[in-house]
């Protein structure tokens, strides 16, 4: 069967499984990382990054800055303080700006910005071990702020959880946009994601910014869609952020998310290949061997096998009873796009047999798929049933 090919567990851990990437910036690095791990990557950008070279209200900010000297700046990513002064060159202010960045007690939130602010010879005072806005904040409220002037770079959105509350204690606090993010032009791919993953054909859903996900769940409620995603994100499709900021629109809706301990895209990719077989693979003994079944794959003597979305619904249902017969009409409504009932009562005899030989298309898909006999049994006048035991060494979930 064209398709099939070896497999690893531990160098493709990913291999079968349907991944989506909702990432403007740096997505196809993301992707690639997923793919050499075996996933299937669907790309869907959620947002875009509006560039602000000309814009008005950064370019106001710029000034503030240099209007008076700042007891603080807060230095949030390394791409936007390059940024801002790359905008500030354009506009002759590099140079003052860096100067007067220097006479402030300047915190990095973490390694990246560290080192695009090190690049201009700057020195921190501070940089937090967590990478987190809470405890930058918390560094700066150990301060007196009565009269201190902060500027705080923004990265794509306001930070009201740390500029209000630095503003309540007496700061003056100047926010300096230097990226936006904005709903991607064509929402097309993305609507098309919240539709597999409502569908339960696609696995997961990687996050690398909090805009990312409001932007899914808008698209979502705007096709009537938003809580059977958040269902299916909370049921089954694993939705992977790159921190705990990202996750944060998510946690606050009930979804448990997977984060890794560092907010990096390449530990975000370990985390996931780490998670997602333990999730949604499951093993079941089958006549001579091992069945692995994942995303939209299976694993049966070390080969990935593709496998069609309605005989891998059938063989998902027969695997929930393995060694127990499943009638054609429980598996008839689970076949995509084909609901048991409907349709006026003169019809339901036509309906019934046209339901019962799509269950058989689909069986028979399904042991061509597999490519091995004895697998998959018909109990005559019954339905079907996975020859199992689920009590056999190396049953159960992965």
């Amino acid at each position: 069967m064209r398709g099939w090919c070896s497999v690893d567990g531990e160098s493709a851990p990913l291999a079968g499984f349907a991944v989506g990437v909702t990432a403007a910036r740096r997505h196809e690095e993301l992707a690639v990382l997923l793919q050499r791990r075996g996933a299937r990557v669907v790309h869907a950008p959620a947002i875009r990054l509006v560039p602000l070279a000309d814009d008005a209200e950064l370019l106001a900010a710029t000034r503030e800055c240099l209007a008076a000297p700042l007891d603080y700046a807060v230095v949030t990513t390394g791409i936007g303080f390059r940024a801002w002064l790359e905008a500030a060159d354009g506009w002759g202010m590099r140079e003052p700006l860096v100067s007067r960045l220097g006479g402030a007690d300047v915190v990095a939130r973490g390694p990246k910005a560290l080192g695009a602010m090190r690049s201009e010879g700057l020195t921190e005072r501070w940089s937090p071990e967590s990478e987190s806005c809470a405890e930058v904040l918390a560094y700066l409220l150990g301060k007196d702020l009565a009269g201190a002037r902060i500027a705080v770079q923004l990265y794509g959105e306001r930070l009201e959880d740390l500029t209000e509350p630095l503003r309540a204690a007496g700061a003056e606090v100047i926010e300096v946009p230097v990226y936006r993010w904005a709903r991607a032009e064509d929402a097309t791919p993305l609507r098309r994601l919240v539709g597999q993953a409502v569908a339960g054909t696609v696995d997961a859903i990687t996050f690398t910014s909090a805009p990312a996900v409001a932007a899914t769940l808008a698209v979502a409620a705007a096709d009537g869609l938003e809580e059977p995603l958040l269902e299916a994100l909370r049921e089954g499709v694993v939705a992977a952020c790159v921190g705990p900021v990202t996750a944060g629109p998510l946690t606050g809706r009930g979804v448990p998310t997977v984060q890794p301990e560092r907010a990096r895209i390449g530990a975000l990719v370990r985390a996931l290949a780490a998670d997602l077989p333990r999730r949604r693979a499951r093993r079941l003994r089958v006549p001579g061997g091992l069945l692995e079944l994942r995303g939209h794959a299976v694993v049966l003597d070390g080969q990935l096998r593709p496998i069609a979305p309605a005989p891998m619904a059938v063989l998902r249902a027969l695997a929930l009873r393995p060694g127990h017969v499943v009638s054609r009409a429980e598996l008839c409504g689970v076949l995509p796009g084909r609901p048991l009932v409907g349709g006026p009562v003169w019809g339901r005899g036509a309906r019934r047999q046209a339901d019962e030989h799509a269950v058989e298309m689909a069986v028979a898909r399904l042991r061509r798929g597999l490519g091995r006999s004895g697998i998959v049994e018909t109990v005559v006048k019954r339905g079907y049933r996975l020859a199992c035991d689920p009590r056999a060494p190396g049953a159960g979930f992965a």
